[in-house]
């Protein structure tokens, strides 16, 4: 177990940094160039560059590789780059003068990343205004450090506006730095948005599945019940009659027996019928749902279905009338079976439409239309009982063909009705359920 956890840790550091590496890379490379990016918004002195907010952002993002080094790989990257600029220049290049000319920079993001160590800058991830303020301040000292620099080697002055200049243009990097993580956060936040929507879906979409499993165990409970009670009345029969007739009281007993197991299966029913039950009374953490949200839902399943089955196929709803929230098991484990059939019914290429409709007699009409080949005539209400099915795998495997003899026994204990029609267009089910008995649990 410990060389187990070992090596889980080690693959993800090893990821880590490879991630980081990654970054390291592009900052070494993009700060240089971005460095040479500039506008002028106010004059031509007064100049905003890409370098420090991208080093910046890009720092932000580091996670295991020291701020202060990467403040060094930059700012020798940032030297050299623009040493090689004044090489491809016109005219000759004086090696020396230009490495003295450009040093100074060096300072910038060493000192820049040194800061950004020293104020633990990451702890500040989800308050974006102290980061902006941070990197505020912090340009202005490491731009402190490069005159410092600049003094020391051309004894160049330092002036109010030159102050003024550094203090704009520090205050227009924290914005774009600012703008840029904001994007970013923005970005996050959707794409976890995103990825709990999806989980919530697939959730409901299991709990679903588990309460139709529930609804078959309840009559199946239901059906043993009822053997159980036929067993024991036919044993008491057998065992008035098995006075004088030792053939008839050996049978007597193996229907007791029978009577006992059946009992004992009811009995390991019932407990797996209260554990799916208490499952999905934990699980339901959204027992009821809009009409709208049900019918999306729905059609969104049932698209990533299709392409797992590599089909295209269009899906469309609308929904009709003023309805309330109904219960989001029972009407998903009718209509989902229904659009689940459609999907496979149709070849390659085609298009599925749900519509819900609530009726002036407080019925909901749901139909599902498809272009689909369709049903032969002659097949009928056939497609409603159990094992029925056209469909049948690459190996010639045919499916359960329970589908929809669930749908309809569903329907009908429900106190609704089905019906479909079907011609050279595709098939058209139609089914209407009072809305009664949506908008309670079953």
């Amino acid at each position: 177990m410990m060389g187990g956890n070992w090596g889980s840790v080690m693959k993800q550091a090893a990821r880590l940094v490879k991630k980081d590496g990654y970054i390291l890379t592009v900052m070494m490379l993009t700060v240089p160039l971005a460095g040479e990016l500039k506008f002028y918004p106010l004059n031509e002195t007064f100049r905003v560059s890409f370098g420090v907010p991208t080093f910046f952002f890009l720092l932000l993002l580091l996670r295991n590789v020291p701020a202060v080094l990467s403040g060094f790989l930059t700012g020798a990257a940032v030297v050299g780059f623009r040493v090689l600029l004044d090489a491809f220049g016109p005219g000759q290049i004086d090696w020396l003068s230009s490495f003295y000319h450009h040093y100074p920079t060096f300072f910038f993001y060493f000192t820049y990343a040194f800061l950004f160590y020293l104020a633990k800058v990451k702890r500040f991830q989800f308050r974006p205004l102290y980061i902006g303020f941070l990197g505020f301040g912090i340009e202005l000292i490491a731009d402190g450090a490069e005159l410092v620099v600049q003094y020391m080697m051309f004894e160049s002055t330092v002036t109010p506006g030159k102050i003024r200049d550094m203090m704009a243009i520090a205050f227009s990097h924290s914005f774009i730095v600012l703008s840029f993580f904001n994007v970013m956060k923005l970005y996050e936040t959707q794409s976890r948005e995103k990825q709990i929507r999806e989980q919530n879906e697939h959730m409901l979409m299991i709990v679903s599945n588990l309460y139709e499993e529930t609804v078959h165990l309840k009559k199946t409970l239901k059906n043993t019940e009822e053997i159980t009670n036929e067993s024991y009345q036919l044993y008491r029969l057998l065992n008035r009659q098995s006075d004088n007739n030792s053939s008839v009281r050996q049978i007597s007993q193996k229907v007791l027996r029978l009577a006992g197991e059946i009992h004992e299966v009811k009995k390991d029913n019932q407990r797996i019928f209260a554990g799916l039950s208490k499952l999905i009374s934990k699980e339901s953490f959204r027992d009821y749902m809009a009409a709208e949200d049900l019918v999306r839902l729905v059609a969104g399943i049932n698209r990533k279905y299709a392409e797992s089955l590599e089909k295209d196929i269009d899906f469309h709803y609308s929904i009709d009338g003023e309805h309330p929230k109904y219960h989001v098991y029972t009407v998903l484990s009718v209509i989902n079976n229904i659009m689940a059939n459609a999907v496979e019914a149709i070849q390659r290429q085609g298009s599925i439409r749900l519509s819900l409709y609530r009726r002036a007699d407080d019925m909901l009409e749901c139909r599902v239309e498809d272009d689909g080949p369709g049903i032969p005539e002659k097949v009928g209400d056939v497609v409603f009982e159990p094992g029925y099915t056209s469909k049948y795998d690459e190996f010639g495997t045919p499916s359960t063909g329970i589908g929809l003899s669930y749908v309809k026994e569903t329907v009908e204990e429900l106190g609704g009705s089905i019906r479909f029609q079907s011609d050279a267009s595709g098939v058209v089910f139609t089914i209407r359920l009072p809305v009664q008995q949506l908008i309670q649990k079953g």
